[in-house]
């Protein structure tokens, strides 16, 4: 005799496979293109359409006393260029502004879906999406990097430690060469996708924990599903925050890398 739900909700809690998301194209099922279009994809083609047309109405007729969509597009890139693109990169950070806006927003509408109903879930929880998106802020660092200094310029400063020992130098360059071709794009990545990953499963644990008491009966336990979902609803505040945090951390660190290729000093 096959399992009830109750009981199966109550032995299986939620784990990685509630992360995957079968083809939304009927017929892919079982197929090498099963994941090719799935809720995931759907949610981040959704946001840069989104990002697109918000842009676009804002600027489609620009006035000297903005309309509210203008104003809100104007205090976003105001942010990122006077907060972050100035402050950490000094005056060239104007030239990085448009691109330092870009990840900030796209990285805060694809968090943002981790708490919208029926979406419920952040692309950058799968770790594809920071990947890429570590990777285009690499490229776009080393490329800067060898414009500004020329390759062999750009490997010493990345890799030679100033000020030490020639006798030690051996044992730095490797560790400086581990931390910039390594450890920069990789911890740019995980550090995102670790804190969507978590959080979505901590949401899932209160609202389907309180699922699972409700369905197992018993007045005591009812009353318990309450505070489940109340810590779920409280979860979701926070995760709020998070996301938010998180936008704002990577682009702060891109910024960093790319001060970094741009300074004079190592």
């Amino acid at each position: 005799m096959s399992e009830s739900p109750q009981v199966l909700a109550a032995e299986f809690p939620p784990g990685v496979e509630s992360f995957d998301y079968g083809s939304l194209i009927p017929g892919l099922e079982g197929t090498i293109w099963e994941t090719a279009f799935t809720k995931i994809t759907l949610l981040v083609w959704l946001s840069v359409a989104i990002l697109i047309v918000l842009f676009l109405v804002a600027y489609r007729k620009p006035q000297i006393v903005p309309t509210k969509g203008q104003w809100m597009a104007e205090s976003v890139y105001g942010l990122v260029r006077d907060n972050i693109a100035k402050d950490i990169i000094g005056a060239q950070g104007v030239r990085f502004a448009p691109y330092l806006t870009t990840l900030f927003v796209f990285i805060l509408l694809n968090n943002f879906w981790g708490i919208v109903p029926f979406a419920q879930i952040s692309p950058n929880s799968h770790i594809a999406f920071p990947i890429v998106l570590a990777l285009s802020t690499y490229v776009l660092y080393i490329i800067v990097g060898v414009r500004k200094k020329g390759v062999g310029r750009y490997i010493k400063d990345s890799i030679w430690v100033p000020g030490a020992p020639g006798w030690v130098q051996p044992i730095l360059v490797p560790i400086e060469f581990f931390q910039v071709a390594l450890l920069r794009p990789a911890t740019l990545a995980i550090r995102l996708f670790a804190n969507m990953f978590a959080g979505h499963m901590i949401l899932l644990v209160f609202t389907l924990g309180g699922v699972a008491l409700w369905q197992a009966g018993g007045l005591g336990l009812k009353v318990t599903a309450f505070g489940s979902w109340a810590m779920a609803i409280v979860m979701t505040l926070f995760e709020l925050f998070i996301l938010i945090l998180q936008a704002y951390v990577f682009t702060l660190l891109t910024a960093t890398y790319l001060q970094s290729s741009v300074s004079e000093e190592h």
